[in-house]
C-alpha cells in the first residue's frame, strides 16, 4: 500500500501507507487512476497551503475497484468498477435540508480538506460512489469527475438545442463544457488564444477563435447575426473574459460563472440591466451530473480518450505534476495507482 503525500514546495513523498478497513456505510477501493486537476496544481504551487494539512494525500478525480465493503452497504459488490463524487456533506444544515448537498454549508472536499486519492487504497463513504458500466474503462472513469463539472455547468445554463454558446477559455474544463454543450445540440464557439487548445477544439468539431488576434465581440456579432450568444460560459478566470462576457451575450442571455477568480473582478452591471441578463454560479456537481456524465461516455456521445495527455505511475507523481506545470498543450494527466488493475 503506497500513498503520495504533498509536502509543500512543489514536492511529494511516496510512503508506505496503511489500508483503512471500511466501517459501517463505507467502502474500501483499490484505486485505479487519478487525474491531476487544476485545483491540484494550485495546491502544488502552494497557494492552498493554509487549507491543506501538510503532509496530505491529495487527489479527487478517481476511478477504482471495490475491494472491501463495510457493514450496511447495499448496491455494491467487490470487484465492481466505480468512481467517487468527492464531496462530504453534513446532511444537517439548511442547505442540505433543501436538497443542495453539493453546496453544503459545512462541505468538505475530499482530496483537499480531507485525505484524497493519490494512494493505492482509499476508504470512502458508500454514498459518494457511482458505478461504471461495462465498456467504460478506469482511465475514462478517472475523467468522469471533471466531465461532471461540465455537466453541472451546462445544466445550470438551461441550454437548449439550437442555441449558440461561447466558451471563454479552452482549458480542460472549457473543452469539456464545449463537448457537453455540443451533445445537447447547441452550436459552440471556444474563445482561446493558445493555438494547440484551439486545434483541440477543432478536433472535437467545435468552432474556435483567437480573441487576441480577432475582435471577439465583432466575431460573435457576425456569427450570431447580431443576436449575441444565448449562453456564455466564463471558464478562463482572467479579466479580459469578464469584460467580454457581457459584450458578447445577447439580450436575456445567460452567463455561467465557472472559473474561480482570485481577485474581485469588475463587472459591467449596466449591461445586466440593459439586456436583462442572468448571471449563474456553478459550483462542483450533483449526483445527477455524475449520472449524466457516465451516460454521455457509455453511450459514445463523448469520447474522453483524446483528453488523456499522459499516464504516470504513483512513484513518478512528482514528474507528472512537473510535466503539467505551465504546459498549455496538456489536457489531463493521469496517475496510475494500482498497475495490476
Amino acid at each position: 500500500m503506497q500513498a503520495a503525500q504533498y509536502i509543500g514546495n512543489k514536492s511529494f513523498n511516496v510512503v508506505e501507507g496503511t489500508s483503512v478497513k471500511p466501517q459501517a456505510g463505507e467502502v474500501r477501493l483499490s484505486v485505479g487512476y487519478v487525474g491531476i486537476c487544476g485545483t491540484d496544481m494550485h495546491i502544488y504551487h502552494g497557494v492552498m497551503d493554509q487549507r491543506v494539512s501538510i503532509p496530505q494525500t491529495i487527489g479527487h478525480e478517481i476511478s477504482g475497484v471495490v475491494a472491501e465493503i463495510g457493514e450496511g452497504v447495499e448496491g455494491f459488490a467487490v470487484g465492481e468498477n466505480v468512481v467517487v463524487r468527492p464531496l462530504d456533506w453534513c446532511g444537517d444544515c439548511p442547505t442540505c435540508n433543501a436538497g443542495h448537498t453539493h453546496i453544503c454549508q459545512n462541505l468538505k472536499f475530499m482530496g483537499i480538506d480531507t485525505p484524497g486519492a493519490f494512494q493505492s487504497s482509499w476508504t470512502v463513504k458508500a454514498r459518494t460512489l457511482h458505478k461504471l458500466p461495462a465498456g467504460v474503462d478506469l482511465k475514462q472513469g478517472a475523467l468522469i469527475e471533471p466531465l461532471s463539472v461540465a455537466c453541472h455547468d451546462v445544466r445550470r445554463s438551461r441550454l437548449q438545442a439550437g442555441e449558440k454558446v461561447v466558451v471563454l477559455g479552452g482549458g480542460p474544463i472549457g473543452q469539456l463544457v464545449a463537448a457537453v454543450a455540443k451533445s445537447v445540440g447547441a452550436e459552440v464557439l471556444v474563445s482561446e488564444p493558445n493555438e494547440s487548445r484551439r486545434a483541440f477544439a477543432d478536433e472535437l468539431g467545435v468552432k474556435s477563435v483567437n480573441p487576441i488576434e480577432e475582435d471577439l465581440a465583432a466575431y460573435v456579432d457576425s456569427w450570431t447575426q447580431t443576436k449575441g450568444a444565448d449562453v456564455v460560459f466564463e471558464v478562463s478566470g482572467v479579466k479580459p473574459a469578464i469584460e467580454a462576457m457581457t459584450q458578447i451575450v445577447g439580450r436575456r442571455g445567460r452567463i455561467v460563472m465557472v472559473a474561480i477568480h482570485s481577485t474581485k473582478p469588475e463587472i459591467d452591471l449596466f449591461k445586466f440591466f440593459w439586456k436583462e441578463l442572468e448571471l449563474l454560479g456553478a459550483r462542483v456537481y450533483e449526483a445527477a451530473d455524475f449520472d449524466w456524465a457516465i451516460e454521455l461516455i457509455s453511450s459514445g456521445q463523448i469520447d474522453l480518450k483524446p483528453f488523456i495527455s499522459s499516464v504516470s505511475s504513483l512513484t513518478d507523481i512528482g514528474s507528472a505534476f512537473a510535466s503539467m506545470d505551465g504546459n498549455p498543450e496538456g489536457m489531463k494527466a493521469l496517475v496510475e495507482c494500482n498497475p495490476q488493475e
